[in-house]
């Protein structure tokens, strides 16, 4: 799907010296707000990623705070042979998380031993398209600022028609590890303040789930589709108390996020006022697959209940 031609290229491919410093963390009034990102593995990497009987991922999720994802090893990013890493927190999480993933491929690279270049790699990034020219900016400035501060290459792929339905295009960070978690920085805050970036977080996290389109094996042969169950969608409203709302939204988004990414579904809330017909309950529409729709719905209640039990006792 990456295409070579952009009008964004990036600092000249000129491996660094390692900085003796280690990379810049970023606090900002942004740090605690709501956030992911979606990235790029090969499954060897993806395996890295999740360790022996999970224990790396359970590491890396304890030592940052934020949640990781993995598409199944036989869903592919469309157009790629490329599992989907989805990284989950507030901004400072997702930012530490990053760090330790990357860090961790980064090792694990079969590289000729040479203490004075820190190897320049590539990190991937899917990025909705309506999200884009946040990153840009008006005449490419904001994404040319980036390079010069983070000296790493920054490159947008243009969207891809091939893919009935897909909206997401490829961000790609060339170099060191520092250079690219300084573009990670300077990206991500950028992205969070962007509406349309905030609301595709409740996107089905399976693009196989998602897309009517071709998942393609490694070896480029062939392909799968969803099968007429997995792809059949559906979607059912239900009522959840005003008073209750907070519980199902949580602090600062957090509950709904969970709940939309562990179900698959998405999950809509009414606004304040907008209520079902004849009562004071908020509309709460969920959308996915039967399965994701019916796991939402039954963790939503959930909330509900053991609040209600706990006013109760």
């Amino acid at each position: 799907m990456e295409s070579t031609d952009s009008s964004y290229v990036s600092s000249p491919e000129v491996a660094r010296k390692r900085s003796s410093t280690p990379p810049r963390s970023m606090t900002s009034e942004n740090g605690e707000k709501p956030t992911y990102i979606r990235f790029l593995v090969s499954n060897a990497a993806a395996g890295s990623v999740i360790g022996k009987g999970g224990s790396t991922i359970t590491d890396f999720q304890s030592k940052s705070g934020a949640r990781i994802q993995l598409s199944r090893n036989h869903e592919f990013f469309p157009g790629t042979s490329d599992r989907i890493i989805m990284v989950s927190g507030t901004v400072d999480e997702v930012l530490k998380v990053m760090d330790l993933i990357l860090a961790k491929l980064l090792n694990e690279l079969d590289l000729e031993d040479n203490d004075d270049v820190e190897p320049r790699t590539k990190v991937r990034l899917i990025v909705p398209n309506s999200s884009c020219g946040s990153i840009i900016g008006k005449g490419g400035a904001t994404l040319k600022s980036f390079i010069e501060d983070s000296q790493a290459g920054i490159k947008i792929s243009p969207q891809d028609n091939n893919f009935y339905g897909l909206s997401d295009r490829l961000v790609t960070l060339t170099g060191t590890l520092d250079e690219q978690m300084r573009a990670i920085e300077l990206i991500l805050p950028k992205l969070s303040d962007d509406p349309h970036y905030s609301q595709a977080i409740h996107a089905p996290f399976s693009y196989a789930a998602t897309y009517n389109s071709m998942s393609y094996p490694p070896n480029g042969t062939g392909g799968k589709f969803p099968s007429q169950k997995e792809d059949r969608s559906d979607s059912i409203t239900i009522g959840v108390s005003d008073d209750h709302i907070g519980l199902v939204l949580g602090r600062g988004g957090r509950n709904i996020m969970e709940i939309s990414q562990v179900s698959g579904a998405r999950i809509k809330i009414s606004d304040r006022g907008d209520f079902m017909s004849g009562t004071t309950d908020r509309k709460v529409t969920i959308t996915g697959s039967q399965r994701a729709v019916r796991q939402a719905e039954s963790m939503i209640m959930q909330k509900v209940a053991n609040a209600t039990q706990r006013v109760m006792t």
